[in-house]
C-alpha cells in the first residue's frame, strides 16, 4: 500500500508493512538506499513503496493526492475553509504523492491560502522546506504538483532554488513517459505544473499542457463524471477531482467520509479508467484521512 494504513492517516511506512515506526524510508530500506535501483546486496528496491511501480510509465502509475493540500485545520486554517486535519508534513508520511496547492502574493511573500488568506495562510517556502525535507529521507519517491497559481513564475521558481527543490524536478520533452525507475536513477522525480502561468523555467509546466481533469464542482456522489474539464484529452497525465462541497460550496469532512469510502471512490475511479482508456495518475480527495484513498489508489495500480 502506499500508504501507513490507508484511509486512516496510519503512522506505519509507506513500504506496506506495519512492522516499522515510520520513520524508515518508503524504498523499503532505511532511507539511506542509492537510487540506481538497488541497495547493497544487488536486491531490487521499491519506487514509491512498490517494486513493481519501477517499469512502469509516470502515466501508468496513479498518485493518492490532496485538493488544497495546504488547508489543514492543524496548520491554522479555519474551520470554514480547511479541506484536510492534518498538514503537508503528515500528509507526505502518510503517503500523500500528489499535492494540489493555491500560490498567492501577500505582502511580498509567497504564501499557500484557500480563498481570502485571513482565513488562514502558509509560506511556501515552509511547504518546499518540508517537501525538501522528505525527498531527501525518502529517496525513492515520485511526487507531483499542480498549482493554482497567482504570482510570477519567477517567485516560485525562486522558492524552489533557496529550498534546493530546483536539483529534483523534472522537465517534460514532449516525448514519451519515463518510468517512476528512469524518474529515480536521473533524480528528477518532482514533476511541477501551474494552472495559469507554465515555463520558463522549463519544468513549471503548464498544467494543461500536461494533464488533463475531470470537473471539480458537484453536488453529491451521484453526479460524478469522468469526462473532459480543463487540458485535451491526448494529453498524457489525467488528474482526477473527487470530493463533494457542502450546501454553501465549503469543504465538507461528512461528504469526504461518504466519497472516499473504497467502493465510491475505487468505483469512480477506476471507471474513469475504464471510460477514458487512461490511468488516472493523480486522484485529488478532500480530507483524505477520511475513508480508504490510500487502499484505493492501490487496487487501482493492481497493488
Amino acid at each position: 500500500m502506499t500508504g501507513g494504513t490507508g484511509g486512516t492517516g496510519g503512522t506505519g511506512g509507506t513500504d506496506g508493512t506495519d512492522g516499522t515506526d515510520g520513520t524508515g524510508g518508503t524504498d523499503g530500506t532505511d532511507g539511506t538506499g542509492g537510487t540506481d535501483g538497488t541497495d547493497g546486496t544487488g536486491a531490487v528496491l521499491p519506487c514509491n513503496g512498490h517494486v513493481e511501480l519501477c517499469a512502469r510509465p509516470l502515466d501508468q502509475v496513479a498518485l493518492p493526492s490532496t485538493h488544497n493540500s495546504h488547508s489543514a485545520l492543524d496548520e491554522g486554517f479555519s474551520q470554514v475553509n480547511a479541506n484536510h486535519q492534518k498538514g503537508v508534513a503528515q500528509q507526505l508520511e502518510d503517503g500523500v504523492r500528489g499535492l494540489l496547492l493555491d500560490i498567492y502574493l501577500e505582502d511580498g511573500e509567497t504564501v499557500l491560502c484557500h480563498g481570502a488568506c485571513f482565513l488562514g495562510s502558509t509560506p511556501h517556502a515552509e511547504v518546499l522546506s518540508v517537501l525538501a525535507s522528505f525527498m531527501e529521507e525518502h529517496p525513492r519517491e515520485v511526487l507531483a504538483i499542480i498549482y493554482q497559481d497567482d504570482v510570477d513564475p519567477a517567485l516560485v521558481e525562486a522558492d524552489f532554488i533557496a529550498a534546493g527543490l530546483d536539483e529534483l524536478v523534472w522537465s517534460w520533452d514532449g516525448g514519451e513517459m519515463p518510468t517512476l525507475g528512469e524518474m529515480i536513477d536521473a533524480g528528477t522525480r518532482l514533476v511541477v505544473t501551474a494552472e495559469a502561468e507554465g515555463p520558463p523555467p522549463a519544468w513549471y509546466h503548464h498544467a494543461w499542457d500536461l494533464f488533463w481533469d475531470t470537473p471539480y464542482s458537484f453536488d453529491s456522489a451521484d453526479d460524478f463524471t469522468c469526462e473532459l474539464n480543463r487540458g485535451a484529452v491526448d494529453n498524457p497525465l489525467y488528474l482526477v477531482n473527487h470530493w463533494v462541497n457542502s450546501a454553501i460550496d465549503l469543504p465538507s469532512k461528512s461528504n469526504a467520509q461518504e466519497v472516499n469510502a473504497f467502493d465510491v471512490l475505487y468505483g469512480r475511479i477506476s471507471g474513469c479508467r475504464d471510460e477514458q482508456g487512461q490511468m488516472p495518475t493523480m486522484v485529488a480527495v478532500d480530507f483524505y484521512e477520511e475513508g480508504d484513498l490510500f487502499a484505493a489508489v492501490d487496487a487501482l495500480n493492481g497493488l
